[in-house]
């Protein structure tokens, strides 16, 4: 399957500054992938996405979006692309259909027209059904001044894909959100991806908010540090707590022994253990009275990863979960 972004050795190094905002960087993403773009502050990640969204020349380096070439074909990519700013960039004067319609119009994908009635069938189709995903067809024709900001970010959602891009951007979009709204944003952004199979590419300093995406790829000091599953990136690096105990506490630490599995006794019986906690379990035949599991989170293997490289910043949310069960 042909990438629908291509990043080979992008370099860009600004004017006066002594090494490059970013170094040879390379990855590719999916059709169809939720991509997470991660990084402390100055680590490059605003540069990459400028150089993604044509709002931003390079050094050197090949970079495609939907196999265009971001230096040749610049207005192509942007008709493959859609995207959510960290800050709003509404009209407040306007309606929130005429925001959509201004936009439609930039791309050029269905022509100008005066009034919403006027407009192409294709365009009213589309513009009715994004606004039904999102909650908004009620407020399609009141300005935008009027709207709430949780509101506006959905009507920016409605906007981004009015064109059918095949890459949606979203640059810290829930920044100064509270959690009800963030909430919300993402379950419809999630509703978008499914029905459209739109590739998402997330930049956030919300760490939890990566916790469900196919890829997370860490940038620090203009370098890739990693490009890999959630998962692939916490077992890389971080060791499960699992704390464990029984009636025959010795038959037990016995079955440990033979495992090849070290443990320690403080009251219980504990491990450190890289890997999948559920197949070690299933190899334990002694009946247990306590298992608590303790599993990394991204939020931890993303500020490993940043230790590891020389310098990390401080996580947003701690999102470590604690499984406990009584057996």
């Amino acid at each position: 399957m042909t990438p629908v972004i291509e990043v080979d050795n992008l370099t860009k190094t600004y004017k006066h500054s002594k090494s490059p905002s970013v170094d040879h960087i390379s990855f590719d993403v999916a059709p169809g992938e939720f991509f997470a773009f991660l990084g402390p502050n100055g680590a490059g990640k605003t540069t990459t996405m400028s150089v993604l969204t044509t709002t931003l020349t390079y050094d050197s380096g090949d970079v495609k979006i939907a196999g265009y070439d971001i230096n040749r074909e610049a207005q192509r990519v942007r008709e493959h692309i859609g995207i959510i700013f960290q800050r709003s960039s509404l009209d407040q004067q306007l309606t929130a259909e005429q925001n959509i319609r201004i936009h439609a119009c930039m791309y050029g994908v269905y022509g100008y027209r005066p009034t919403f009635q006027m407009m192409p069938k294709s365009y009213r189709d589309r513009v009715l059904e994004l606004a039904e995903i999102v909650g908004i067809e009620d407020s399609l024709f009141k300005p935008v001044k009027r709207l709430s900001g949780g509101m506006q970010r959905k009507l920016e959602i409605v906007r981004s894909l009015i064109h059918t891009p095949e890459v949606l951007f979203l640059d810290e979009p829930t920044t100064g959100m509270d959690a009800v709204s963030r909430r919300g944003l993402w379950d419809y952004i999630n509703e978008v991806r499914n029905q459209y199979g739109t590739t998402i590419f997330l930049t956030t300093h919300y760490i939890d908010e990566a916790e469900g995406v196919d890829t997370v790829c860490i940038i620090n000091k203009g370098h890739i540090v990693t490009c890999s599953s959630p998962d692939a990136m916490k077992q890389s690096l971080l060791r499960q707590e699992i704390i464990l105990d029984a009636e025959d506490r010795s038959a037990l630490c016995a079955e440990l022994d033979t495992l090849g599995v070290p443990y320690k006794l403080n009251g219980h019986v504990t491990l450190e253990y890289q890997g999948s906690a559920q197949e070690l379990l299933a190899k334990i035949q002694t009946k247990l009275t306590v298992l608590q599991v303790t599993e990394p989170s991204l939020e931890d293997a993303y500020v490993a990863f940043l230790n590891t490289t020389g310098g990390a910043e401080a996580p947003i949310l701690n999102t470590t979960k604690k499984l406990e069960v009584a057996a």
